[in-house]
């Protein structure tokens, strides 16, 4: 019999998301308004920061941050090459210079040693991507930024319950942008969040996600708001609906449990995976980490003859998704040709990029799916290492 289909990720969605939505269905407040304010309020416990602003993506939210903090054409920040499209096209986007930078190979996070070597007048700013649920050494970073006067931001996209130091990423002293899609460690459907200690920041950023106007559409239209408004900025249509937002009150009450569930069966990959010697499971956290296990991604060795793109496909035939974090940016055409990147430039995230493999890793899961998949990735490294000798 046909095992069936294994997705490589799936929202949690269960009976208290599906009435948090239908009240506010029934309330008749669909956009920003009462229920995005009270997650906003949410997250800030959950994550110890001062401010937060909710938004329509983790996207909206880089791109608002860059531009609250100034960044503009001539300008260069530096980032990770080993990340998603947005983090560097929101750069972009405001004219200035993506600088991308390589890799520490044990986290996958930005090396530090290669940021310093990155910097010169022009850089204004560095975006810390934590990968795959792991943090960057922050205080290594934050020390450089320091030293050079230049703004830190986060980009905890992966990030969302990950702990630095015992404090939750969100709730230190740079602006940090979350991302809730789907296969996120909690989902609003499509949604983001900026955290940040400053109130001027906060204040900025949440003019520009509506298009700059003085007065959100809740305070217009509400019984004790104006019509009255004025255009302050030339802003942008990035706010967060409250029927986005009565999915993230739910799901971040849930959101440690999904994360005890993850380092569980993380647990058991691991232990699923000793003895195979064509595969690397991820390290152990560093010791400053809580690691929220967004991704367990795994390398494949170098001397086991087994090519990453032939497993994706050998796992495919028995109905186990698969995905790969990420295509570096400096090998997609766009960066080549825009700005000069080249393969070769940063050979440890080619190298990792080349070896990586994201399996499926979520709540919904069971620990029988997890060993489904351990002993698919047995079986096909196998058959692969005898077809390659």
């Amino acid at each position: 019999m046909k095992v069936p289909y294994l997705p490589f990720a799936l929202p949690t969605i269960g009976a208290e998301e599906i009435r948090e939505v239908v009240d506010t269905l029934k309330s008749g407040w669909l956009t920003t308004g009462p229920k995005t304010a009270k997650f906003e309020a949410d997250f800030c416990r959950y994550t110890g920061a001062a401010h937060a602003v909710a938004l329509s993506s983790c996207t909206a939210a880089l791109h608002l941050t860059l531009r609250a903090l100034g960044v503009q054409s001539g300008d260069e920040v530096i980032t990770s090459t080993l990340t998603f499209a947005a983090t560097g096209n929101m750069i972009a986007l405001l004219g200035a210079r993506p600088v991308l930078a390589d890799i520490e190979p044990k986290h996958f996070c930005l090396d530090v040693r290669e940021i310093e070597k990155k910097i010169t007048p022009r850089t204004k700013g560095i975006i810390a991507v934590h990968y795959a649920g792991h943090p960057c050494n922050m205080d290594e970073i934050n020390a450089l930024a320091r030293q050079h006067n230049l703004f830190v931001i986060e980009d905890a996209a992966h990030a969302v319950g990950t702990r630095y130091n015992g404090k939750m990423i969100g709730g230190g002293e740079n602006p940090t942008c979350f991302s809730f899609y789907p296969i996120k460690t909690m989902t609003t459907g499509e949604g983001g969040m900026v955290t940040t200690p400053s109130a001027a920041l906060a204040d900025k950023i949440r003019l520009l996600s509506l298009h700059g106007i003085s007065k959100d559409a809740w305070k217009r239209y509400d019984k004790k708001g104006s019509w009255f408004y004025e255009i302050e900025e030339c802003g942008y249509k990035y706010n967060m609906t409250d029927l986005q937002s009565s999915l993230g009150i739910v799901q971040l009450k849930r959101l440690e449990k999904f994360i005890k569930t993850r380092y569980a069966y993380a647990c058991l990959y691991t232990k699923g995976f000793r003895g195979v010697n064509a595969v690397v499971p991820p390290p152990e956290q560093a010791s400053y980490a809580r690691h929220s296990w967004h991704l367990y991604p795994i390398l494949i060795r170098r001397e086991s003859n087994v090519q990453r793109d032939r497993l994706i496909e050998a796992l495919k035939q028995r109905n186990i998704g698969t995905s790969v974090h990420f295509i570096p940016l400096h090998l997609h055409p766009y960066y080549r040709k825009t700005f000069g990147y080249k393969p070769g430039d940063f050979p440890v995230a080619e190298d990792i990029f080349q070896r990586i493999l994201s399996l499926p890793l979520y709540p919904g899961m069971t620990s029988r799916d997890i060993q489904r998949v351990v002993s698919a990735v047995k079986e096909s490294v196998a058959t692969l290492s005898s077809a390659a000798s």
